[in-house]
């Protein structure tokens, strides 16, 4: 089982998997017009995300329009759109298994208990990192093919944005910390919690234990009793 400081190590990967998930899902700039066949004196940005589409004027004026048609939508926008919501679910889910999982927190159970929940942890991350991966690279895909298409007109060409990159290191994250976490199997042997009043076992050992010395004393009597 990894070491308390590396199940620490993968929790905060799994935090920042999180919030930088959260930040693309929300972030309006998946994708962002391109320059090509611009000049100064048409300084607007455009930006699309998968809840809203933005404009930059020159005048510094910023506005934003949400996409309220989920029918309207291309394909590979709604399933980006689903699955990234499924994705922080996911994450957050693992994020409080994983508290419970930590081997340096006093609560979750015993030792292996606390095995399976890392390992059921690991696996929400890892589910987690390949929703956020398949939006990201299908979305990726699809920006490239229009924007190498050449009957595109140059004004309606876009380049992925700074989203797609947050959403890429999101996964790198929940998938590094799911993979350790996933390597969490609980041991043969009790660990430092099994010796603890937690371990479910503890209150049966010491009833045994307080049977065996009741069998012995008589035992020791007579032992004493033949030796005088």
């Amino acid at each position: 089982m990894p070491s308390s400081t590396m199940q620490m190590f993968a929790f905060i990967l799994a935090v920042l998997g999180v919030v930088s998930a959260t930040v693309a899902t929300l972030l309006p700039n998946w994708k962002v017009s391109a320059d090509v066949g611009s000049n100064i004196m048409t300084a607007i940005s455009q930006m699309q995300g998968l809840w809203m589409d933005c404009t930059w004027y020159s005048t510094g004026v910023f506005s934003c329009s949400l996409k309220y048609s989920v029918l309207a939508l291309p394909a590979y926008l709604q399933t980006a759109r689903t699955t990234m919501v499924l994705s922080c679910m996911m994450a957050t889910m693992g994020l409080c298994l994983a508290a419970l999982g930590l081997k340096c927190t006093r609560w979750g159970g015993s030792y292996r208990s606390k095995g399976h929940t890392a390992i059921s942890a690991g696996a929400c991350f890892v589910i987690a990192g390949v929703l956020c991966l398949v939006p990201a690279s299908w979305f990726t895909n699809e920006v490239i093919t229009t924007f190498m298409d050449s009957k595109v007109p140059k004004s309606s060409k876009y380049e992925p944005g700074a989203a797609v990159y947050v959403a890429f290191v999101s996964a790198g994250f929940l998938l590094a910390a799911g993979v350790i976490f996933c390597l969490s199997c609980p041991g043969r042997r009790g660990g430092p919690l099994d010796s603890g009043s937690s371990h479910p076992d503890k209150p049966k050992q010491q009833k045994l234990r307080q049977e065996q010395l009741t069998r012995d004393q008589p035992k020791q009597q007579y032992v004493h009793a033949v030796c005088r």
